[in-house]
């Protein structure tokens, strides 16, 4: 089976063009926006419910662990049914959870409804990725992606402040209400606009197969091995990490059989997708493992008030922000697998400095490595993201985005695991490092400069 682009006129062509940018900029900033805002907000929120630590957890645990089941699902969705009108689904619900949270009457409300809000966001997010690469040809996919990696850059690096801000002045409920608005916008102008239409693909016609039909027993095989792999590590439980490694074996077992499957042959086979997905998992895991040690060596080591920690980290978000269009040209110019490489070679520099004796206690030389991580990490989101969304067949671009923002989401629950293991030991940011090694492999099998531009997507 094969689809057919029905021919769109060059002026509509750029109005959907503008409208998949807007709605993925800002769904991704949004989505950013609200985890980390949610971190000022949590003690506030548990003084004002009653609630016990053990419950606030949850509100954290049960939103990533909603995320995480469906987010490959969510993918495959947006390819069967079209990435915009299951990103408006994505956005009422994402908007109608944050009203319900901010009206909630009790924690146990409000766990549920993070849940709900996880959900959304599961939705929402691949869609971001899946109408870029339905929107832009993929020699253009480069600048879309490096404008979204910012948005999320700027929202993660703001959020605290903003959350700060609001929480100080209007209290914990009004921190779930930045969302609403541009979430609520964002699914009307999805509806309101008709979505570039696609020729329905003919039976047993010649060519790339379609989606085909929902994998029902993959999506919820895959589901409970991720949402027990996210649980186990965030809770440390030995059982939920042995029923994720059974789900495991029993999904690779129907997936092997399944005449359509959820995760595809043509994704997963060793390529550029599969190396972009690996570079993703190790470098997000040094990075966020790194902003948890380095939070914790900041303030209790060296004594640091958060806004003194919050300002030698600036220089990572500048970069972060700043250089991911820079990163978008570089990867045009040398090439994703030179671009790759040097961002996790950057990372892993920066990472291994900041845990050198006395390099955390001067604000330049840590504002230096701050920098370093920074522009190490955002050239490597900008580049293996647009690699696995350039490279993955169109009518698996939902699949593929859900598989990148799986790899986004379990990467920073292990790296913060293994730093939370070896905090006290003192070795946590030498091991970051080396899992920041880790991603050179898998970023020098990514395509070079030529093959980057003229290879056509696998099938």
């Amino acid at each position: 089976m094969s689809r057919t682009a029905v021919a769109v006129p060059p002026v509509t062509a750029t109005r959907h063009r503008v409208i998949a940018l807007t709605c993925s900029v800002v769904g991704a900033a949004v989505v950013a926006l609200d985890g980390t805002v949610l971190t000022v907000a949590q003690p506030v929120l548990q003084r004002d419910l009653g609630a016990g630590l053990g419950e606030v957890q949850w509100t954290s645990t049960g939103y990533l662990v909603a995320v995480a089941s469906l987010l490959v699902f969510a993918g495959r969705l947006g390819d069967r049914y079209g990435h915009r009108r299951v990103f408006a689904v994505g956005c009422l619900g994402f908007a109608a959870a944050s009203a319900g949270i901010a009206a909630a009457p009790g924690i146990g409300t409000v766990i549920a409804l993070r849940v709900v809000q996880g959900i959304a966001g599961a939705l929402l997010q691949p869609a971001t990725l899946g109408m870029l690469r339905a929107a832009y040809p993929p020699d253009r996919l480069g600048m879309p992606v490096a404008l979204r990696t910012s948005a999320i850059g700027l929202a993660a690096a703001t959020g605290p402040l903003l959350g700060g801000a609001l929480v100080g002045a209007y209290g914990w409920r009004a921190v779930f209400l930045i969302g609403v608005a541009p979430t609520a916008a964002l699914a009307l102008l999805c509806l309101a606009v008709p979505e570039r239409r696609e020729a329905p693909p003919a039976a047993g016609a010649p060519g790339r197969p379609g989606p085909g039909a929902l994998d029902l027993p993959g999506a919820a095989l895959l589901g409970l091995a991720l949402a027990c792999l996210v649980h186990g590590l965030v809770t440390g439980t030995p059982v939920a990490l042995a029923a994720a490694a059974l789900a495991a074996l029993l999904l690779v077992r129907h997936e092997r059989r399944a005449p359509h499957p959820l995760l595809p042959p043509a994704l997963l086979r060793p390529g550029p997708v599969t190396a972009g997905l690996g570079t993703l998992l190790a470098l997000s895991a040094a990075f966020s493992g790194t902003l948890f040690a380095a939070t914790y060596l900041f303030q209790d080591t060296l004594g640091l008030d958060p806004l003194d920690t919050a300002l030698r980290m600036v220089p990572l978000a500048a970069l972060l922000v700043l250089g991911a269009p820079v990163s978008a040209l570089l990867h045009r110019r040398f090439g994703a697998r030179a671009t790759a490489t040097g961002g996790a070679l950057l990372t892993a520099l920066g990472v291994l400095l900041l845990g050198l004796p006395g390099a955390a206690e001067r604000a330049l030389s840590a504002g230096g490595c701050a920098a370093l991580i920074g522009a190490g990490f955002g050239a490597v989101m900008v580049t293996a993201t647009s690699v696995v969304v350039h490279r993955a067949p169109p009518e698996h671009a939902g699949v593929a985005g859900g598989l990148q923002q799986t790899a986004m989401n379990t990467g920073p629950v292990l790296g913060v695991v293994l730093a939370s293991l070896l905090l006290a030991s003192g070795t946590a940011l030498p091991a970051l490092a080396a899992v920041a090694v880790l991603a050179v492999p898998a970023a020098l099998a990514l395509p070079g400069p030529r093959r980057d531009a003229d290879t056509p997507p696998a099938t």
